[in-house]
């Protein structure tokens, strides 16, 4: 119970908050926000190198592609990963056949520092689908590197450029 004025004020404060978020139906900003999907498109931006400043120099990285299945009781289907360079050039196709990752299974590739094919403005081209509506999985990449004891991290998002049904 709220027994003084100053503790009175601050209840009612209180209720009114919650009286507001019941009755506009707001979620927390807690709330999760979760998307289901049968298959997608994703654009991975990727970097081979990147300049220091201020004389350009480049700062060679290697990169990990990581796709996982944020799903916890369905399987996706990875239909290709494509490496992509500056230009736009197709560098590698690293899937020649669909694969299944199981609920919760994670998969990679891997890109040495010493690969400086892909550019400034590399990519991935990852395609991925499902026999029904799931989570859609988190496809990112992390770009690492080390040179004279300084180090650098960093990650990159898929972002969705064409939604499918498969």
């Amino acid at each position: 119970m709220c027994h003084s004025l100053r503790l009175s004020k601050l209840c009612l404060a209180a209720l009114l908050c919650l009286l507001v978020i019941a009755a506009t139906g707001e979620e927390s900003p807690a709330a999760p926000d979760y998307r289901l999907s049968r298959g997608q498109t994703l654009y991975v931006p990727v970097y081979s190198n990147i300049f220091s400043a201020p004389r350009k120099i480049p700062f060679n990285l290697a990169t990990m592609l990581s796709i996982r299945n944020t799903d916890m009781t369905h399987s996706i289907t990875v239909a290709s990963a494509d490496y992509y360079d500056t230009k736009g050039r197709l560098l590698k196709r690293f899937y020649q056949r669909p694969f299944t990752l199981a609920p919760l299974e994670s998969t990679y590739v891997f890109i040495p520092e010493d690969d400086v094919s892909g550019g400034t403005g590399a990519n991935f081209i990852v395609r991925w689908y499902a026999a029904r509506e799931v989570n859609i999985p988190l496809i990112e990449s992390v770009m690492t590197g080390m040179k004279s004891g300084q180090g650098i991290s960093f990650t990159g998002q898929g972002r969705e450029i064409r939604g499918s049904g498969r």
